[in-house]
């Protein structure tokens, strides 16, 4: 199968650094381009400044770099439905159309796919207006969560721990606009309890091929504590997932999910992300993302033996059955340094000074960096970097992931102590 010599991957954050990395060691050596991409990413491919949400200019950009595949990395491009207009220009794409993307534009859409098809997930209940919602809210027991149907950059969901919280989540998203048009819409579901899991799937219409297993730390605080963010650290693989458990995942969870999207109508190709949380009674959904998870394709890609390219492909040209993974026998931990203040309001602008030479197995994946006018690496985000360990132990990855992020200096980093914590715990 001979691959594609041009990409453009689409982005600007962790995820899309690994993405461009992880593609420009394939053994086709590729020209990888990124847009809009970052300050870490530009040391490594050509970047454009083109914003993920100008559809046409991205489109224009691929005609005229003359790319063979666009890999999209977050959200909000396919939703807008950059797929289906790269698609009609006759270039090759890396993630779903816009039907398929609103299984993350839409909570509630995705929460009616799962109810209707038997897809084990939480009791919830749909609705736009305040008083129906109140009256809802009296009827399930706390904690429960609050979502925002649309898109909120990972931050749209409040686990209301009381009934007062859960009531002013609703009138914040209902009537405060705490979200935008977002939050026009809410779902208001029953809290799983257990551990996350964060399995990843490459799919090709009803063919996918799951990747390496990983386990992402959501909340801002050590321990699990504080506000939801977009991710703050993972690790994979998962232990709690054991062969048999990921057996059943897929016997329960992600065939049915496949399944259903194709019977809806959708062609999907791209990744599926299921968050799923393992409760005594059985894995369930949490959500559906449609994309690579970031920080999880931190931790994944760098796992993978298989030329991530050749996977990408076979899944573009419809040629992902029977396709087999290879993943090498190690462990990586991620952590993520943010900017003090995230997932609120938080600087940018600060310098950031890196160590003269990282430890064997590590990264540093760049996610909010720019330059500024002296030249100089800053901050430019709430997530600023991603720390990769990869080593024959999780422990082992941890230590030199956190010796790294110790060495890194930024007047305004924040990050947890305590990523892979409870695996290494459990141990």
């Amino acid at each position: 199968m001979a691959l594609p010599k041009s990409i453009l991957v689409v982005g600007s954050g962790g995820r899309e650094h690994t993405l461009v990395r992880t593609l420009l060691a394939s053994p086709a050596k590729p020209r990888v381009l990124c847009a809009p991409g970052n300050a870490g990413i530009a040391q490594d491919a050509p970047c454009f400044p083109v914003a993920v949400d100008d559809v046409a200019g991205l489109l224009a950009l691929a005609q005229r770099e003359q790319v063979e595949l666009v890999v999209v990395g977050p959200e909000i491009p396919l939703s807008l439905g950059l797929a289906d207009r790269l698609l009609a220009a006759k270039i090759p794409v890396y993630g779903p159309k816009a039907d398929g993307a609103r299984l993350e534009a839409s909570k509630t859409f995705t929460k009616r796919l799962l109810l209707k098809y038997k897809i084990p997930t939480a009791a919830a209940g749909f609705f736009t207006e305040i008083a129906p919602a109140l009256a809802y809210l009296h009827t399930r027991p706390v904690p429960i969560v609050i979502k925002a149907d649309g898109l909120a950059a990972g931050k749209g969901v409040i686990v209301a721990q009381t009934a007062a919280e859960a009531e002013a989540a609703v009138h914040d998203m209902l009537a405060g606009n705490k979200f935008g048009a977002a939050g026009s819409q809410i779902l208001i579901e029953d809290c799983l309890y257990g551990e996350e899991t964060s399995i990843l799937v490459v799919v090709s219409g009803r063919d996918y091929v799951i990747l390496p297993t990983s386990q992402d730390h959501k909340r801002i605080g050590d321990g699990d504590t504080g506000p939801n963010t977009g991710g703050m650290g993972t690790y994979s693989p998962a232990d709690v997932v054991t062969p048999a458990l990921l057996d059943r995942i897929d016997r329960e969870i992600v065939r049915p999910s496949i399944d259903a999207i194709a019977a809806e109508g959708i062609a999907f190709c791209g990744t599926l992300f299921i968050g799923i949380m393992l409760t005594a009674s059985g894995p369930s959904v949490i959500e559906y993302n449609t994309r690579f998870g970031d920080p999880e394709t931190q931790v994944v890609l760098p796992r993978l033996e298989t030329d991530l390219l050749a996977l990408l492909w076979a899944a573009t040209r419809g040629e992902l059955a029977g396709f087999s993974l290879a993943v090498k026998s190690i462990h990586a931990l991620c952590v993520v340094i943010a900017a003090k203040g995230y997932p609120e309001a938080y600087a940018k602008g600060d310098v950031i000074t890196f160590p003269s030479t990282l430890p064997p197995g590590v990264t540093v994946y760049h996610a909010g960096t720019a330059r500024n006018d002296a030249g100089r690496i800053v901050t430019n985000g709430g997530r600023v970097l991603g720390v990769t360990a990869l080593a024959p132990t999780l422990s082992q990855a941890a230590t030199a992931a956190y010796a790294t992020c110790d060495a890194i200096q930024c007047s305004g980093k924040y990050f947890r102590r305590d990523i892979g914590a409870r695996q290494l715990n459990r141990r």
